[in-house]
C-alpha cells in the first residue's frame, strides 16, 4: 500500500468509536473518526423532538457506563455529571397496589405482597451481586480467542483462559452452579425457583426481556438479566442514573476527549467500502467517493453491516460469510419520546412523588410479558404491550419547559421484521398510540397530557442509527454469540478475519448498553499489534 494518511480510521462515531479513538490518541496513534450521520453519538444521542422538549432518542439511562473508561477519558471535565434516581423500578400491580424498588426500602415494599419474598431478597441480591462481580471483572478482558494458528499465536489464549479460571476458582461450588443456571436457564423459571409473588419476579424479570425479543420463560433470559445488573452510577453497584442533558452528554464529552487528544472527527460521511488490498484492510472509501488510506481499520457498525455491506465477498471465506449471515439479530424493541403538559398521576399512586423519577414498569407478571411476546410473533406487536417508562424532566430540567416533562417510552415486544410484507412505516403511529394508551390505562389523563411524540419503530433504529432487526446490543445475548463466540469463535478478539481490520462496537464482547468496554478493548488489541510491529 501507498504511504497512509493516518494510522487508524474508525467506521462509526457511535460511543464506542469515541472511546476507541480516544484511547488511540493518548497512546500517540494519528486517528480520523467517520460517522453517517450530522452528530456524533450513535444511538447515545439528545435531540429537539418537539419545540422546547429534548430527551434521549435511543438509549435512555446511565448504568452500564465503565468507571475505569469514564475516568481514563475525564468525562467529568468534559462536562459529564450523572445523577442517581431516587428508586429503582415502580411498578402498578394487577390488584391495584404498586411495587417500588430501591431507596433503601425495597424489603418492606416487597412485604406488602409476600413476606416469605422479603425474607429471601437479601440472599438472592447478595448471590446475584457475587456473579454481576466476576462479570465486572470480565468486561475489559479480551476472551480467550479460539485460533487455528500456530502455537506462537494460542500461547497468549491459554493465558487468557487461564486467568478466567483463576477468576472461577474464587466462586463457591454453590456460585459456579448458580452462574451455569443464569447461562442456560430462563428469567422466569431462575426467579421462580427464588420467589413466589408476581409483581416481584416482573420487576426483576423485566430485565431479562429487555432488548431481548423472547418469552421471560425462553433459555438463556437469565443471562439477559444478568447483563443489566452489573453496572454501576456514581460508585454504587447495580445502581441506574440520567445524564444531565441525556444520553447525549456522555457521547458529547466522550467527543471532547477525543479533540483534546488530536482526534480528527468527521461527521456527515458514510463510508462505502473497505478497501482491501493483498489480504490487508488498507483504508476506506467514502460515499462521497473520497479514499482514505490507513495503517489499521476499525469498525464501530454493526457486524451484519461490516461484513456483509463494506466489505468485497470475494475477501471473505465461504463459511465466514455464511455464519456472517445467521448472526441473529432483532430485539423487538419500540422506542417513543413525548412531550407532557403535565406529571402523570397513577391510579395506584396518584399524584407526584419521586415515583415518578424512577423505571415505571408496566407490565404486572412474567404471565403477561410472555403473551405479549406471543401476541408479537402472531401479529408483529402485543395486543398488551410492555412499557418501561422514564419521565427524566424529574431529575433535570433543561429537557422541558417550565411545568412540563418529557418521557421515554421502551416497549416490548415488537416484532423486528413485520410479516406479509407489511412495513413498519404503516404501522407505526397505530402502535405508539397502543403505547400511549397503555400508559393511559394505569394513569389516566396520560393521552391528553401528550403535546408530541418522536417514534423510532425497529425500521426506524435500522435506519437510523444502523441497529439490524432494531436489535439495541448489535446481536443477541444468546449463549452462542456471547464472550469467545461475539460476535463467532476465531474472531473474540476485536480482530477480523483480514488482517489489518478491527470490530469495537457492541457487537463484540461484553455486547449492548453504552458501556465503552467495546470501543477500550479494542484499542488495546490495535495498540497490542502497533507494538507487535514495531518489536
Amino acid at each position: 500500500m501507498g504511504a497512509a494518511e493516518t494510522d487508524v480510521v474508525i467506521i462509526g462515531g457511535g460511543h464506542n468509536g469515541l472511546v476507541c479513538a480516544a484511547y488511540l490518541a493518548a497512546a500517540g496513534q494519528k486517528v480520523t473518526v467517520l460517522e453517517r450521520r450530522s452528530v456524533t453519538g450513535g444511538a447515545a444521542v439528545t435531540e429537539e423532538f418537539h419545540p422546547g422538549f429534548r430527551n434521549s432518542v435511543a438509549a435512555y439511562t446511565v448504568s452500564l457506563l465503565n468507571p475505569k473508561v469514564a475516568a481514563d477519558l475525564q468525562l467529568a471535565d468534559h462536562g459529564l455529571r450523572v445523577v442517581n434516581r431516587p428508586y429503582a423500578n415502580f411498578l402498578p400491580s394487577d390488584d391495584g397496589r404498586y411495587l417500588l424498588t430501591g431507596g433503601g426500602g425495597t424489603e418492606a415494599e416487597v412485604a406488602k405482597f409476600s413476606a416469605r419474598d422479603a425474607a429471601a431478597l437479601p440472599a438472592y441480591e447478595a448471590m446475584l451481586e457475587t456473579i454481576a462481580d466476576l462479570l465486572r471483572d470480565l468486561v475489559l478482558e479480551t476472551p480467550p480467542n479460539l485460533t487455528s494458528s500456530g502455537w506462537r499465536d494460542a500461547i497468549p489464549e491459554l493465558i487468557g483462559a487461564a486467568r478466567l479460571g483463576n477468576r472461577m476458582r474464587k466462586l463457591s461450588l454453590d456460585e459456579k452452579r448458580t452462574l451455569l443456571e443464569l447461562f442456560a436457564t430462563s428469567a422466569g423459571e431462575f426467579l421462580d425457583g427464588w420467589f413466589e409473588s408476581a409483581p416481584l419476579k416482573a420487576v426483576l424479570g423485566f430485565d431479562g426481556i429487555v432488548g431481548n425479543y423472547a418469552s421471560p420463560y425462553a433459555a438463556g433470559s437469565a443471562y439477559v438479566l444478568l447483563h443489566h445488573v452489573f453496572g454501576e452510577v456514581n460508585g454504587i453497584k447495580g445502581a441506574w442514573g440520567h445524564a444531565i442533558g441525556g444520553m447525549g452528554a456522555i457521547s458529547q464529552a466522550m467527543h471532547k476527549a477525543c479533540l483534546a487528544r488530536g482526534v480528527s472527527v468527521r461527521t456527515d460521511t458514510a463510508v462505502a467500502e473497505v478497501l482491501v488490498e493483498r489480504g490487508r484492510a488498507t483504508g476506506v472509501v467514502t460515499e462521497a467517493g473520497d479514499t482514505i488510506r490507513a495503517r489499521r481499520v476499525v469498525s464501530n457498525i454493526h457486524p451484519k453491516l461490516l461484513y456483509e455491506k463494506l466489505v468485497d465477498p470475494h475477501h471473505l471465506a465461504p463459511d465466514f460469510r455464511g455464519r456472517m449471515a445467521r448472526y441473529k439479530s432483532g430485539s423487538g424493541t419500540f422506542r417513543m419520546n413525548v412531550a407532557l403538559s403535565r406529571l402523570p398521576s397513577f391510579t395506584c399512586k396518584p399524584g407526584e412523588g419521586a415515583h415518578l423519577s424512577a423505571g415505571i414498569i408496566l407490565a404486572p407478571t412474567l404471565e403477561y410479558m410472555e403473551q405479549a411476546w406471543i401476541d408479537a410473533r402472531q401479529t408483529g406487536w402485543s395486543k398488551a404491550p410492555i412499557v418501561e417508562m422514564l419521565i427524566p424532566s424529574t431529575l433535570d430540567d433543561s429537557l422541558a419547559p417550565p411545568g412540563q416533562h418529557v418521557a421515554s417510552l421502551f416497549c416490548q415486544h415488537v416484532a423486528p421484521e413485520l410479516s406479509d410484507g407489511r412495513s413498519w412505516d404503516d404501522h407505526r403511529d397505530d402502535v405508539a398510540d397502543l403505547m400511549i394508551a397503555t400508559v393511559d390505562k394505569a394513569a389516566p389523563g396520560f393521552a391528553a397530557s401528550v403535546l408530541g411524540r418522536q417514534i423510532k419503530s425497529p425500521l426506524d433504529l435500522e435506519r437510523d442509527f444502523g441497529l439490524v432487526g432494531g436489535d439495541i446490543f448489535h446481536g443477541k445475548l444468546t449463549l452462542d454469540q456471547l464472550f469467545s463466540a461475539r460476535p463467532m469463535l476465531g474472531h473474540a478478539d476485536y480482530r477480523g478475519p483480514l488482517q489489518g481490520l478491527y470490530m469495537c462496537g457492541a457487537g463484540t464482547h461484553p455486547g449492548g448498553g453504552v458501556t465503552g468496554a467495546p470501543g477500550h478493548n479494542a484499542a488495546r488489541a490495535v495498540l497490542s499489534d502497533v507494538r507487535r510491529r514495531r518489536f
